[in-house]
């Protein structure tokens, strides 16, 4: 394989890594860009859903135990 073939797949790898969990709060909590008067409000929706999203990831470890 060629240099650049490896380094475009280790930088596809790390977007995948990234973008996972956005989609997961879109597509799973139908989360649609919704915007709240106030920062305080939008940062703790997003806080709760983020905290959501690690239980969703965790979530055949937390049932098997």
């Amino acid at each position: 394989m060629d240099d650049r073939v490896i380094i475009e797949r280790a930088k596809e790898q790390v977007g995948a890594n990234v973008e996972h969990p956005f989609r997961v709060i879109k597509r799973q909590f139908w989360y649609v860009n919704v915007r709240f008067r106030g920062l305080a409000k939008n940062t703790a929706q997003l806080t709760t859903l983020f905290a959501l999203l690690n239980l969703w990831i965790a979530r055949r470890q937390l049932l098997a135990a």
